[in-house]
């Protein structure tokens, strides 16, 4: 299926994980991919993945902390491959396990800079390259419950399910729509690499579905809204979490 052919694509945090599965998928349905992450060697590692599979896609580095960073992301998208149709605003990060009130202000002022600040530039300097379109931000299902010890983490996601809605419907008269998606606890390296199996275990069990999610579930999902199928799809959050939170 090329339902993407034509378009060009920007996926943050494409090194591993979410962001590669999306810039993966995106590349197999004919999108020529902007690969992009702070560590430009995983930028490249899928940029790789994608050209061995006989798909198109440029590796970038971009620290999405920073509004100039991700505006110059945008205009190598353009002068690449001469236009921006698709976003994905997927880059991340974690924070420490702090009660709120013993919660480092470092960790605090990094993940706002990242998690928030990182998609507010991505709306900002993306909307100004599409004719007509689709974005999706990356939320979580944090951005709809609490989790404790993870106040920073969860402000971050809950503020995109609301930026989220105002860029809907700003950008609707422009022809761009834009979505949230709350994924559970997705078997990616941000999540498993300092865990061990017990703890993975506990996680894997609060999904009613019994496991923890893969990727390439989560790409699913995204690729659809940001698909012509989803034409009247916009301003909207939606879980991908396994029966998470239907508890």
């Amino acid at each position: 299926m090329k339902d993407f052919e034509g378009k060009t694509a920007i996926v943050t945090g494409a090194g591993s994980g979410i962001g590669a599965a999306n810039a993966i998928e995106l590349a197999a349905r004919g999108a020529h991919v902007i690969a992009a992450d702070l560590d430009m060697a995983s930028a490249v590692r899928t940029m790789t993945q994608i050209v061995s599979a006989a798909g198109n896609a440029r590796a970038c580095q971009v620290d999405v902390a920073e509004a100039r960073s991700v505006e110059q992301m945008v205009a190598f998208a353009v002068e690449t491959f001469g236009g921006l149709h698709l976003a994905v605003n997927n880059a991340g990060i974690g924070g420490p396990s702090e009660a709120t009130v013993d919660y480092p202000l470092g960790d605090w002022q990094r993940i706002m800079d990242v998690n928030l600040n990182g998609v507010f530039y991505g709306l900002k300097y993306e909307d100004r390259r599409h004719a007509g379109g689709a974005i999706v931000n990356m939320s979580s299902i944090l951005g709809s419950v609490g989790w404790q010890n993870a106040c920073a983490y969860v402000a971050t996601k809950h503020a995109l399910v609301g930026l989220t809605k105002v860029a809907a419907m700003e950008y609707a008269a422009q022809n761009v729509r834009v979505n949230a998606v709350g994924p559970a606890f997705i078997d990616t390296p941000l999540l498993t690499k300092n865990l061990d199996a017990e703890t993975i275990g506990h996680l894997a069990a609060l999904h009613p579905i019994g496991r923890l999610g893969s990727p390439r579930e989560v790409s699913a999902l995204t690729c659809f809204l940001l698909s012509g199928d989803a034409s009247f799809i916009t301003g909207s959050y939606h879980l991908v979490d396994g029966g998470c939170t239907a508890r």
